[in-house]
C-alpha cells in the first residue's frame, strides 16, 4: 500500500487475528481522524473476478447458488477469487469452467470494482466472455459449491438488476457496465 498525504489515519500496529486459505483478518491499532485511539479490522482477500459469459443469442450465463453468509439463494454471474500467482484472465477462465462448465474464445476486460472497501481489500475484475463452448463433463465445481447454471436473455438480467432481484455486487456492476459499454447487448 502506498502512502497518501491525504490519509487522516495513523496505523500504530498490525496483527493477523485469523487466516484460512482464501482470506485473512488483520486488526490494526490506529489513531482515528478525530485523534482518538481505535481498532480497525481489515479482511484481506486476493483479487477476484466476475465473468459476463454471453452467447450468440445475447443470453447471459448466470449461476444460482446458496450463499451461506446471507442464508439465501443468489442469482449471479460466475465469480471467484484468484489463486496465488494466477493472472486475472486465468482466474476468470478457471472460474467460468468451474461454475458454468464453459470456455470462451474471446475475453474483454470491463474494468474493476472495490467490494465493500470499508472492510475488505477485495478488488473484483470484470470480464466479458464470448465465443462460448460447453466443456466436456460440464461444471467443475469445488466441494463447497452446489451451483445451477441458468441462461437468461441479457435484457432480462439487466431488468432483474434494476428491480433488485439480482443483488450480488460484482453481478450488478458487471451487468450495468456491460449494458453501458457493449451497446450490442442492449
Amino acid at each position: 500500500m502506498t502512502e497518501d498525504s491525504r490519509n487522516p489515519w495513523q496505523t500504530l500496529d498490525s496483527r493477523v487475528v485469523y487466516a484460512n486459505s482464501w482470506m485473512s483478518v488483520r486488526e490494526d491499532s490506529v489513531i482515528r481522524p478525530d485523534g482518538r485511539p481505535g481498532i480497525y479490522g481489515v479482511v484481506l482477500i486476493r483479487p477476484s473476478v466476475g465473468i459476463l459469459a454471453v452467447d450468440n443469442s445475447k443470453r447471459l450465463a448466470l449461476v444460482s447458488q446458496w450463499r451461506y453468509t446471507l442464508g439465501k439463494m443468489s442469482l449471479e454471474i460466475p465469480t471467484g477469487g484468484s489463486e496465488e500467482g494466477e493472472s486475472l484472465l486465468l482466474a476468470a477462465q478457471r472460474e467460468l469452467a468451474e461454475e458454468a462448465g464453459l470456455e470462451a474464445a474471446h475475453w474483454t476486460p470491463l474494468g474493476s470494482i472495490d467490494n465493500s472497501n470499508g472492510v475488505t481489500t477485495d478488488v473484483s475484475h470484470i470480464f466479458l466472455a464470448s465465443g462460448l463452448v460447453p466443456l466436456a463433463g460440464g461444471q467443475r465445481h469445488q466441494g463447497d459449491e452446489e451451483i445451477e447454471l441458468v441462461w437468461m436473455p441479457f435484457a432480462e438480467a439487466l431488468e432483474r438488476v434494476l428491480d433488485g432481484e439480482i443483488t450480488e455486487s460484482v453481478s450488478v456492476a458487471g451487468i450495468l457496465k456491460a449494458a453501458l459499454q457493449v451497446p450490442e447487448l442492449r
